[in-house]
């Protein structure tokens, strides 16, 4: 595995352990449902503190990227211009991209209306059409 991916997969390792008492997150898309009700939850706690808004982010966009990776595929990448991670499927056929930790940022300051399980359903929508259409893009915003 590359630097980038190990770190990754280590902070959402992290994560898994971390907030253990809050459900299983057995990078199943359905514990993304947890991941959901836990950024509901933070949500009126790291909202007025960047640096912990910045770790949350993180964190939980760590395990949203391996759980979308480890179900549906994908290779990590990091954009420097943005200094976050992007994660992209069906290169060289087609293109499909998550930025998982703007979409969690997203759903800390928006609420339900940035859903997580939304989010990665969509990923997956993305990536069967791809496999269908050579030459396909989408970025999942």
């Amino acid at each position: 595995m590359g630097q980038l991916m190990d770190d990754i997969v280590s902070t959402a390792d992290a994560f898994t352990s971390n907030f253990k008492d809050k459900g299983d997150f057995d990078y199943s898309i359905v514990s993304l449902v947890l991941v959901d009700d836990l950024l509901e939850e933070a949500s009126d706690y790291v909202l007025d503190d960047e640096d912990a808004l910045y770790n949350l982010t993180s964190m939980v966009g760590c395990y949203v990227f391996e759980t979308a990776r480890r179900n549906y595929g994908g290779e990590y990448r990091w954009i420097k211009e943005e200094q976050q991670p992007i994660l992209i499927a069906g290169m060289p056929d087609f293109f499909v991209s998550i930025r998982a930790w703007q979409k969690v940022k997203a759903r800390v300051v928006n609420g339900k209306e940035d859903s997580i399980p939304f989010y990665i359903a969509g990923y997956n929508e993305h990536i069967q059409h791809g496999k269908n259409k050579k030459g396909y893009s989408a970025e999942i915003i």
